[in-house]
């Protein structure tokens, strides 16, 4: 499947079965922001939404911008792939999850004011 980018109309388009699906950002002070992603009912299902996430994720690498998922296909496609977000590995992903689960269980919200005084 082939993805065209229109970077002045800040779309990325494909063409399936005569019909275009289109992913929609908008760029500001380097910041890419997803507002909409949108795939032909008969197409949806067969990736058609994930390569145009794809391309959009590349051009943003490429381009040095940071990306925020405004549409909520666009952020659950990045939270499954957190690898294809610019400079962000599988590892040092999973590494950040362990820390933040470290640190919940050595600091739980809920602990009262008086943690570490004595009764």
């Amino acid at each position: 499947m082939l993805v065209h980018h229109d970077a002045a109309a800040h779309r990325f388009t494909a063409e399936v079965g005569g019909e275009r699906a289109i992913l929609d950002y908008s760029l500001s002070a380097g910041v890419m922001t997803i507002t909409h992603t949108g795939v032909p009912k008969p197409f949806e299902g067969r990736g058609v939404a994930g390569e145009l996430m794809r391309e959009a994720l590349s051009a943003a690498k490429s381009n040095g911008w940071r990306v925020v998922p405004a549409c909520s296909y666009a952020a659950a496609y990045i939270e499954r792939h957190p690898e294809e977000v610019s400079g962000n590995t599988p590892n040092q992903q999973h590494q950040s999850d362990l820390l933040d689960e470290a640190l919940d269980e050595s600091f739980p919200a809920s602990d009262p004011p008086s943690v570490g005084q004595s009764s």
